[in-house]
């Protein structure tokens, strides 16, 4: 169906079902505003009830009657009569139809929006909604919708779940100055999703830049395949989507330390991370990405250079771009030489260029002309605050200028009121990105930067596993479960992660006080013992974990570990003792997990284990399955990662196999879907060539 979104965004005729000469009925709004939009194509008002003309144009009782080819239809009438219509749209040949009726699945009638799909897919029919504001395509001058008034031309796509944001969004673009390519409230979706209508506007030659406000994925999996095909195709578009629904889920009733630090937002910005989407917090950085996106070349680098007439706000504007990732650079000596010739003496010539006070017109526009010359400089920020003498007119015209004649991001901050409102809005005019403090635009140089770095990133290739017997791990978890369980205990869990490669140490079960002293000997180093139990989640906490075993004391310590557990929980059902050989010295101990999300699917999580994954909480997600990138991006992004690289003398750990074991994970939890959640807590992470041990962990299946 996605061939025919063709009909959709650029019709050469259209019918309104239920146009009306009424105003303000939905019908009488979407014809005007087709008509006040400029449609060049054929349109044709469909009312049995209204003989004659509908604003000038002839009507019609049905759309056979038209007796011409029609690519588009509109719907604005009950519920009832539009299954009816769009089977007849369909033997008619149509292939595009837009349902802004309400009253199907957000009112509970699903089977009436079953029957809609059903007509669409039997007709080949491209159809939007229902419950729909309509579509806007100001490249085709089509108003197909209700909305106020058509948006200006422009590089911007749109999307919307919701129809109200749709309005607040045209209608704070229309002050902002935000110009459309085509605008699209996509409903309920009962047809094409979201991903149909991004895939579109990636291949769109108008759309430079794709707006989306989401409240879920509809197809995530297909999302995903589609975005990597477009981008391996070269439509490398930015994406910038306004995510609702940030509310955690599942977590009270949880088994796993994985399952209690994930959340449904964690999810979604696992999978806009690793789709390389830029999600906005709020809807003011929405505006502020996409305005940036639309009128900015991407950098090449990270290399900021500020220059501003104030030294505190310069200080600020350092701070910001740190804090982003990016880099203040030190200016070359040709460039401060460059700058001195034309600056005062007391003006700074380093990074940031300080102006000083008095800084004019001319005095700008000279400094952007020497850094935006600068090769090293890859983008930059310009700060204002209003002096004496200062000429924020035309300082606003040297930005324009300096914005103009380079292929270098500029972002201004005008930092004020009143009175740098005048060379703000003369900036926003010639399309210049301007915010009111530098933290603002700092953040958006930061966006446009990690976009940049990921063009330059291209594709990566999946991980490559050796020692991974898959038909093992399947019988070992099917045995395992054997019997309803949905808990499988370390001891068992053990044997699955040995079939998919994973660094485990020496173990066994035993269940007698002679069976702990003969497998101490053969396994014949120190050792740990835990108590095996389905009804014991934290070992520690029933006294059921001993450490430092020696071999010979291993009968004495079996008694005294099962004493203990039977005094501290009684209730509890004891099968054994797990004896493993303890583990190397040094390293840190880290944390893997999975939970299985509802909606996206199985959630990768990585971060700092033991007792600290409790109190920390730094953990970072994935969603399988993962690339060695994604999982660099994860451990990369936690906020302890400086312990993996060695603090206070202590040695680097061996990201590599963490790396690996990720990638283990990732493809062990693709393989077997009917994992619901788990956890290896500990992962003993090991210096830098020693490789990592599982030490504990669990596996949870069928919830």
């Amino acid at each position: 169906m996605y061939k025919n979104l063709d009909a959709v965004f650029t019709p050469r005729s259209i019918a309104v079902i239920g146009a009306s000469r009424e105003p303000g009925r939905v019908g009488h709004d979407v014809f005007k505003n087709l008509i006040d939009g400029g449609f060049a194509g054929e349109l044709y008002p469909i009312n049995p009830k209204a003989e004659g003309d509908i604003l000038g144009k002839k009507t019609y009782p049905t759309l056979t009657a038209v007796g011409a080819q029609i690519d588009l239809i509109i719907f604005a009438v009950p519920v009832p009569v539009v299954a009816g219509v769009l089977r007849e749209a369909g033997t008619l040949g149509v292939r595009g139809a837009i349902v802004i009726t309400a009253g199907f699945k957000e009112a509970g009638n699903i089977a009436g929006e079953e029957n809609l799909k059903s007509i669409a897919a039997e007709y080949n029919i491209a159809l939007v909604g229902p419950n729909c504001l309509g579509i806007i395509s100001p490249i085709s001058s089509m108003n197909a919708s209700f909305a106020a008034f058509m948006p200006k031309l422009g590089t911007v796509g749109f999307l919307s779940q919701s129809g109200a944001i749709c309005t607040a969004v045209l209608d704070r673009a229309h002050v902002l100055d935000i110009g459309f390519s085509h605008f699209v409230s996509i409903g309920n979706k009962a047809s094409l999703s979201e991903g149909a209508f991004l895939d579109y506007l990636l291949r769109d030659d108008t759309t430079k830049v794709i707006g989306m406000y989401l409240e879920d994925i509809a197809h995530p999996q297909e999302f995903s395949i589609m975005l990597e095909r477009a981008r391996a195709d070269g439509f490398n578009k930015p994406i910038v989507v306004l995510k609702a629904g940030r509310t955690e889920v599942g977590a009270s009733a949880s088994a796993s330390h994985t399952g209690a630090l994930a959340g449904k937002d964690e999810a979604y910005d696992a999978f806009f991370a690793q789709t390389g989407i830029i999600r906005a917090e709020r809807m003011s950085d929405f505006f502020d990405i996409i305005r940036a996106f639309a009128h900015n070349p991407i950098p090449a680098g990270k290399n900021v250079a500020i220059v501003t007439n104030a030294g505190g706000p310069g200080v600020l504007a350092t701070d910001a771009v740190v804090r982003e990732g990016l880099h203040a650079l030190t200016l070359s000596q040709a460039t401060q030489d460059a700058l001195k010739l034309v600056l005062p003496k007391a003006a700074s010539t380093h990074n940031p260029v300080d102006l000083l006070g008095d800084a004019n017109g001319e005095r700008y526009e000279k400094a952007l002309t020497i850094v935006g010359n600068d090769p090293d400089v890859h983008a930059i920020l310009v700060l204002l605050t209003p002096q004496s003498s200062t000429e924020i007119m035309a300082t606003a015209q040297a930005i324009v200028a300096a914005r103009n004649a380079t292929q270098k991001p500029i972002v201004a901050a005008f930092m004020g009121g009143g009175t740098v409102d005048p060379g703000a809005q003369l900036m926003a005019e010639h399309h210049v990105t301007v915010t009111a403090f530098p933290e603002e635009g700092a953040a958006i140089l930061g966006t446009l930067a990690r976009f940049g770095e990921l063009l330059a990133q291209g594709e990566t290739a999946p991980f490559v596993l050796t020692g991974v017997d898959t038909d093992k791990a399947r019988t070992l978890l099917a045995k395992a479960i054997e019997g309803g369980r949905t808990g499988i205990p370390e001891a068992e869990a053990i044997g699955i992660f040995d079939a998919y490669g994973f660094p485990i140490l020496k173990s066994v079960v035993v269940t007698t006080r002679e069976q702990a002293e003969q497998e101490a000997q053969r396994i014949g180093t120190q050792l740990v013992m835990k108590i095996v139990s389905d009804d014991i989640l934290h070992k520690s906490d029933a006294g059921g974990v001993r450490l430092n075993i020696a071999p010979t004391d291993a009968g004495n310590e079996y008694d005294t570990l099962m004493t203990t557990v039977r005094a501290n929980r009684p209730e509890a059902k004891l099968d054994g003792v797990l004896m493993v050989e303890m583990a190397p010295k040094g390293g840190v101990e880290a944390i893997l997990g999975v939970i299985r999300d509802p909606a996206l699917g199985h959630l990768l999580m990585v971060g700092l284990g033991g007792i600290y994954v409790e109190v920390l909480k730094d953990v970072a997600f994935g969603l399988a399955p993962i690339t060695p990138r994604d999982a660099h991006r994860m451990i990369d992004s936690l906020k302890t990662r400086k312990l993996f690289d060695g603090v206070r003398g202590g040695q680097p750990l061996d990201i590599d196999a963490l790396v690996d074991a990720l990638g283990r994970l990732s493809q062990f939890i693709i393989d077997h879907p009917e994992v619901s959640e788990l956890d290896i807590n500990p992962l003993l992470l090991l210096p830098k060539g020693q490789g990592a041990r599982v030490l504990d962990a669990r596996i949870i299946v069928g919830k």
